[in-house]
């Protein structure tokens, strides 16, 4: 995303639900993530970009989601403009153990050896 031409709060906003609809989650389901802290209502809100929310809300929902950082949510931290899927494999490395993360390496090695061989990286054989 990270379009400079949208307003902050309508990024913001896409952001929040772009991460809730790829979680397949309803405002509502969302809301009861947070304990009912932040309504249905109030995220829509945020949704929408009527309302900026602060980082409090931000930790909030980035906790309910699971699969988002606070500051990604916020739009501080977009080193690469990764997309959801890549955010998640991100986080779901970062939430494994030493032997889990060296599993991963090792499996992504050999995907990455696979494409080379066919002369087109990623791509499926």
């Amino acid at each position: 995303m990270s379009n400079s031409s949208i307003p902050l709060s309508k990024e913001i906003g896409e952001r929040l639900r772009d991460a809730r609809r790829s979680a397949k989650l309803t405002l509502g389901d969302l809301s009861e993530r947070t304990e009912w802290r932040l309504s249905k209502s109030r995220i829509s809100n945020y949704e929408q970009g009527i309302r900026r929310m602060g980082v409090e809300e931000a930790r909030e929902l980035a906790a309910a989601l699971g699969t988002v950082t606070p500051a990604w949510l916020l739009c501080v931290e977009n080193p690469m403009d990764l997309g959801l899927d890549e955010m998640d494999l991100i986080n779901r490395y970062r939430a494994t153990d030493a032997r889990g993360r060296a599993l991963l390496m090792g499996l992504v090695g050999m995907l990455s050896a696979t494409g080379d061989e066919s002369g087109s990286a990623g791509s499926p054989a």
